[in-house]
């Protein structure tokens, strides 16, 4: 059978960009109340797209002065989805950092067995100080522990969902999801992860760390077609491309500057105080990424783009929209379709986690108009061939897992 592409919507409250809940037309608040997700969900598994994915965090964002946030919990979001819909894969974002192993095993365990398999358990290793004083810590982990702590939780979840002999899932436990582009992140991808969201910017880098997994797996025992590469993608459609840019360059102006800059700030690790809209960021300000504390992956794109682009705070600014580091591509649904199909056929990505601008319409926008033109091409399934997770991503049922060594993660 013919390769085809992998497709998750990212339900991020009002939609990945920053003013997007001041898009006229937008109901701002949508994302506080089920329906919002549940409507989405339903047109997701009409365009048969792969999964619905909810991305969360243990703490009270500071960010919600300036945006709308999710509010919800993602197991109950997705139990409700599970309940509406027939066929469509759920990913949840549950952290390895302030979770406990056994609870967790239970519960994401069941979630996976009373949706019929369509469970996938996205493990993010919590990073920020916010996440760390709402659990009572005087700051957040090193990162290597952070990592350590993730093996060693995933371990023990995976196990626990291997030794059950009751209520057991039809895809034998839920796929495990990871986004790691630290040394340390790639490690433990490259040792559990089944699906790896990935934030690159440049096809080449793209088609590299996907080649960096596989090789990784292999070094683990595994076959590289057990790694299903998602990258981050925001679309921005119009019917014209003219109409297309318009809509960028209004949710580029209604981009709260407050949460832009503070978001930003967050990302590299230092306040963007003082700092001249008109000017670079001063290169003394940044480190190394092997030594950020936070979010290596994202510390990483936005460093790339400084270095390749030089530009000003207000530049860099506005070419991430608030949207955290994600690429971002303008265009009708063909011109959308040719990015698709080229960082496809190139071995960048085996699919994309997609993060429609606005949420519903830009979604609506995508599944109405995107989605037909990459089946059109052959790219992308028209009709379910199963009803698991697994069965949407090509994926096996899984073995029993195997022991873990301290190689999973590096000291430093």
């Amino acid at each position: 059978m013919t390769r085809q592409l992998h497709l998750n919507v990212n339900i991020l409250n009002a939609g990945v960009f920053g003013g997007s809940w001041r898009l006229p037309g937008t109901d701002g608040l949508a994302s506080y109340g089920i329906d919002h997700y549940t409507s989405i969900a339903k047109k997701a598994e009409a365009a048969k797209l792969d999964a619905v994915f909810l991305a969360d965090g243990p703490l009270l964002d500071p960010s919600i002065r300036h945006r709308t946030g999710n509010s919800l919990e993602p197991t109950t979001v997705l139990a409700r989805i599970a309940a509406q819909t027939d066929a469509i894969g759920l990913i949840g974002t549950l952290s390895s950092s302030y979770n406990d192993p056994d609870e967790i095993t239970r519960r994401l365990g069941d979630l996976d067995h009373v949706s019929g398999g369509r469970f996938g358990w996205n493990v993010v290793t919590t990073a920020g100080p916010v996440a760390a004083r709402n659990f009572g810590r005087a700051g957040e982990p090193d990162h290597a522990l952070r990592y350590q702590r993730a093996a060693d939780l995933v371990e023990r979840v995976v196990s626990g969902w291997a030794g059950r002999t009751e209520q057991v899932s039809p895809q034998g436990r839920p796929v495990v999801v990871q986004a790691g582009g630290s040394s340390d992140g790639k490690k433990l991808a490259s040792r559990v992860g089944e699906v790896i969201f990935s934030a690159d910017q440049d096809i080449d880098s793209a088609r590299a760390f996907r080649t960096e997994l596989r090789d990784g797996a292999e070094q683990f025992g595994r076959s590289p077609d057990e790694i299903v590469v998602l990258p981050g993608l925001s679309t921005v459609l119009g019917s014209t491309e003219a109409e297309a840019r318009e809509r960028r360059e209004l949710l580029d102006s209604l981009l709260p500057d407050a949460y832009a800059r503070a978001r930003l700030g967050g990302q590299l690790g230092f306040s963007l105080d003082g700092l001249a809209d008109d000017e670079p960021i001063p290169a003394e300000l940044l480190k190394d990424p092997d030594l950020a504390g936070g979010s290596q992956t994202f510390y990483r794109v936005v460093l790339q783009i400084i270095e390749q682009e030089n530009p000003t705070l207000r530049q860099l600014l506005t070419k991430l929209s608030g949207g955290g580091g994600h690429r971002i591509v303008v265009g009708t649904p063909e011109q959308v379709a040719d990015d698709i199909e080229r960082w496809f056929r190139y071995g960048a990505a085996d699919g994309f986690n997609v993060m429609p601008d606005v949420l519903p319409s830009g979604f609506d926008d995508f599944a109405d108009h995107l989605v037909p033109e990459l089946q059109r091409r052959g790219l992308f399934r028209t009709e379910y061939e199963g009803t698991t997770l697994r069965g949407h991503l090509g994926l096996g049922l899984p073995g029993v897992p195997a022991v873990f060594d301290q190689r999973l993660v590096s000291a430093g």
